[in-house]
């Protein structure tokens, strides 16, 4: 299931960037952050994709959204210029962004490949 996060619980559970500058992931899953809108299409193409991987994943990886809309300091903190924008974060790596509704075969594997999680 696929969790909706607001300022607050960014800063908990993904990362403080009020209080440290380099990244420190919060979290002790890898991550997928998707950055929409409701406004938006493709967006609404890729929502069921990633509850779908969300359930497929259980227990070995979290999905996040963050309402572009609601939640503007966090896509300005992110440089969201179009979305949908996921963020992939690995436990102990730097985070990496992809702009659009990517299918699902590719989304799996970025799993793989970058978030290091087998199914």
């Amino acid at each position: 299931m696929t969790e909706h996060l607001t300022k607050k619980t960014f800063l908990e559970k993904i990362f403080n960037y009020e209080q440290n500058q380099d990244w420190k992931f919060e979290g002790t899953l890898p991550a997928i952050i998707d950055f929409y809108a409701d406004w938006c299409q493709p967006c609404k193409i890729i929502a069921p994709i990633l509850e779908q991987l969300s359930e497929e994943y259980k227990g070995k990886l979290n999905v996040y959204k963050i309402n572009t809309e609601q939640e503007q300091e966090l896509a300005g903190a992110f440089g969201i210029t179009s979305i949908p924008s996921l963020l992939f974060i690995p436990v102990n790596d730097k985070p990496q962004m992809a702009m659009g509704a990517l299918p699902k075969a590719n989304l799996e594997k970025i799993i793989k490949e970058v978030l290091k999680v087998e199914e």
